[in-house]
């Protein structure tokens, strides 16, 4: 396989991850931990700001619960606030050394909100990959300007590459 596509390859994967990540965050009324570990919260006086998964460790006790355990309990009362901040629908309650966030149910209202995310998310995906064939594609033609079968070639590849790619984001969206 030629560097090119290999590179392309390697790009898309990130892509990949990254949509991963950004897809994860949508709260979908299961308790996940990824709902919370990356809001920043600032702690400490305001001297710093860190985001909950180094502030605390996060599980999923049931499909509807989440409990974080602060690694300081002196900052316990900056994290509820913290996330109460963060506006993302969540709230934490102490109890003791620990919070607890109880999920909500959706609402029909709310299941159209992160649908519309989720497309928007996806959508984001589907750019990212056309970024990386569009700068695949002006390498291909810079590197193998006069090879015209080599250069073909190379296009139809990275082509069937990106149209895979798009087929997977495709699937995401309809899980």
């Amino acid at each position: 396989m030629d560097p090119l596509v290999t590179a392309t390859k390697k790009k898309i994967d990130k892509v990949l991850d990254i949509l991963k990540g950004d897809l994860a965050t949508i709260h979908a009324g299961r308790a996940t931990p990824s709902l919370v570990e990356g809001i920043s919260i600032s702690v400490y006086g305001g001297s710093a700001r860190l985001k909950v998964l180094e502030l605390a460790t996060v599980h999923a006790v049931d499909n509807q619960t989440l409990v974080l355990t602060p690694f300081d309990p002196a900052v316990i009362n900056e994290i509820q606030k913290g996330i109460m901040e963060a506006n993302v629908g969540l709230n934490p309650s102490a109890d003791g050394n620990i919070l607890r966030i109880s999920i909500p149910p959706l609402s029909q209202e709310r299941r159209q909100e992160l649908i519309k995310a989720m497309k928007h998310k996806l959508e984001n995906g589907r750019i990212m990959v056309r970024q990386v064939r569009q700068e695949t594609m002006n390498d291909i033609k810079k590197e193998y300007e006069g090879l015209e079968d080599d250069l073909k070639r190379l296009e139809k590849d990275t082509q069937r590459l990106i149209d895979d790619t798009m087929v997977t984001i495709d699937d995401w969206g309809r899980q």
